[in-house]
């Protein structure tokens, strides 16, 4: 995340109702809203587990 409370953080990281709070209010325009509209539905349908794996792999 660029800014805010949680700067530095991987957006999958954030939590589950700020990003939800993202979604009611509206999402930023461009890169950083189209990425948090896909953190959303990961986190919506329970799949930050593919994104954590992917991070594991990468982290080695």
């Amino acid at each position: 995340m660029p800014y805010g409370k949680y700067k530095g953080k991987y957006l999958i990281d954030l939590p589950e109702y700020y990003v939800v709070w993202y979604h009611n209010k509206g999402f930023p325009k461009g890169k950083l809203g189209d990425m948090l509209k896909q953190v959303y539905e990961l986190k919506l349908n329970g799949l930050e587990d593919l994104i954590r794996n992917i991070q594991k792999q990468y982290s080695k």
